[in-house]
Parts: structure tokens; sequence; C-alpha cells
């Protein structure tokens, strides 16, 4: 066990390492400069200003300051928001970004996998043709989709709940509800297909011949390993829920990471750019490497190679 989690801590290393070496070269190779604007600047200061955030030094020199740096936690400063660091940015931005994300994940495997369990118990009837539509529709529209639905049904025409900002409880439902509806409908579906193909194994008709209630069966003995591919999806979910919310803080002015992140992108913010990226992928990894360890603590069946 220990080894194996030596290992998938030294590819995740790497992982990390190529993508800040990728996105790094890649700001690098984007035509235009941070500092054109609508009003020329002369090049004396531009030259200044490239000389100022290091601009100015061979490619490959700011590289390895930059990969250097990145070591130890600064990602630079912030190319547009003079005064302000990179982390510092994403310190405070992010949180806002985790809260909306981490309740729409809570929401998605709390609806999904008893609604993928309940499909599974009643296959072939109306309920499982129901929730299949369901997860089919939240599978295939996209989240901006749902925004505006949510915006103008529970917004406009019914004017129930508020459409910006995030300053109470209910600033939190829309986006919530449209983030987690993709994560839900896709769970539900693994969920049910999963738990279908554990409900037919042998220790699963041992169980019910032995007269244990269908309770008992379900999140006894069933759930436990139907679970695994769910399991698998939380790591990617994450991502989704993160790097999707840019598209609703966006509609709903949501003051997190996704954001400052598109405004860095408008305004070719290099250096915000790249400590965003390096930051979401560097989750994402930790993510990915605590899933597959989970794995063997749910089912210690599993031989970690």
């Amino acid at each position: 066990m220990l080894k194996y989690i030596v290992k998938r801590v030294i590819l995740a290393i790497v992982t990390i390492w190529a993508v800040a070496t990728l996105t790094f070269f890649l700001m690098n190779m984007v035509p235009g400069g941070p500092f054109l604007s609508e009003k020329a600047i002369s090049p004396q200061a531009t030259a200044a200003l490239e000389a100022k955030y290091g601009l100015d030094k061979p490619l490959f020199q700011r590289y390895l300051t930059y990969i250097g740096d990145a070591l130890h936690g600064d990602f630079g400063d912030s190319l547009k928001q003079r005064g302000r660091t990179v982390m510092d940015i994403i310190l405070m931005k992010f949180p806002v970004s985790a809260r909306v994300g981490g309740i729409s994940v809570l929401v998605s495997l709390i609806i999904g996998i008893p609604l993928g369990c309940l499909a599974a118990l009643k296959r072939g009837k109306f309920l499982d043709s129901l929730i299949s539509v369901i997860a089919t529709c939240g599978i295939a529209v996209p989240s901006f989709v749902i925004c505006t639905v949510l915006m103008y049904v529970l917004g406009v025409n019914l004017n129930i709940l508020p459409t910006m900002g995030l300053t109470s409880w209910k600033h939190y439902i829309m986006p919530v509800m449209a983030l987690s509806f993709y994560p839900t409908a896709y769970i539900m579906r693994l969920m049910r297909s999963s738990m279908l193909d554990v409900l037919g194994q042998d220790y699963m008709r041992t169980a019910r011949a032995k007269g244990l209630s269908g309770v008992v069966i379900l999140f006894k003995h069933a759930l436990r390993n139907a679970i695994l591919p769910v399991i698998t999806y939380v790591g990617p979910m994450l991502a989704y829920t993160v790097t999707g919310s840019f598209v609703v803080e966006k509609i709903f002015t949501i003051p997190g990471l996704g954001g400052e992140f598109i405004r860095a992108i408008n305004g070719r913010d290099y250096t915000l750019i790249m400590g965003t990226t390096i930051f979401l992928a560097t989750l994402i990894v930790i993510m990915n490497v605590v899933v597959d360890i989970l794995y063997k603590i749910v089912d210690p069946r599993i031989k970690l190679k």
C-alpha cells in the first residue's frame, strides 16, 4: 500500500510539472502582449514594464525562474491588478468557488446515488423510465442553458430567488442546481448500471435465499460494491464542478475564481492565467490520487500495483 502511494505521488508530481511546463510555453506563444490596450503606449514604457516583470529575459531563463518560484507557492504578480500577487487573488477567490462546487458535489451524491439504486430496483417499470429520461436530459443539456431556464423561471417569472451575487443562502440555490444537474444525472446512470450488475451476482442470490430484507441486501451487500464506479467519478466530478463553475459564476455574477480567470484571459494577464491553471490542475491531480487510495479502502479485494 505504501509503495503504491509513493508511486502515485511521484506520478502526480510529474503530471503537475508537465501541466506547468505546457501552460508556461503556450502562454508565451500567444500573439500580442499583456500591455496592449486600446490606448497605445510608447515603446519605452512597454520596455520598462517588461523589465519590471522580467519579460525581457530569455524564455528558458524565465521558465526556470517561474518553476522555481512556483515550487514555493509564488506564481508572481498579476500583470493587470497592480500590487496584488496571483496567490493572493487565488486564496481570496477560490473559497467562494469551492463552497459552490462543494455543495454541488454533495447534492449530486445525495440525490444521484439513491435515485440510481431505485432505478435499478425498479428496472423496466415507470419509475426506472422516468429516472432514465431525467438522467439523459441532465447529461445532454449544458449548464448555461440550465442557468438561463432557472433564471427565467425562478428569478423572473416566479421572482422567488435572487439571480445575482452570493450574499445569502438563497443566492446559492440556482448556481448549485445548475452545477449539480449534470453530475447528478451521470451518477444516476452510473449507479443504475453498476447496481444492476451487482444484483445479478451469486452472493446477492444467496442473500435473498437467506431471507434478508431488500433494504439490508441493498445497503449492506450491494451498495458497497456498486458504488466503486461512482468513487472513480468523484475526482473528475470535482474538476467539473470547479471548472464548470466558471460559466455559472459569470452568469450569476458570483465573485469567485471563475470570474477572475475569465477576466485574466480577456486582459491577457498571463501570470494569473498560468497560476490559476496550475492551481486547478494540482487540485484535480490530488483528488485523483485520493480517489485511487479510497478504492483500496472501500474494497480490500482490489490489489494495488
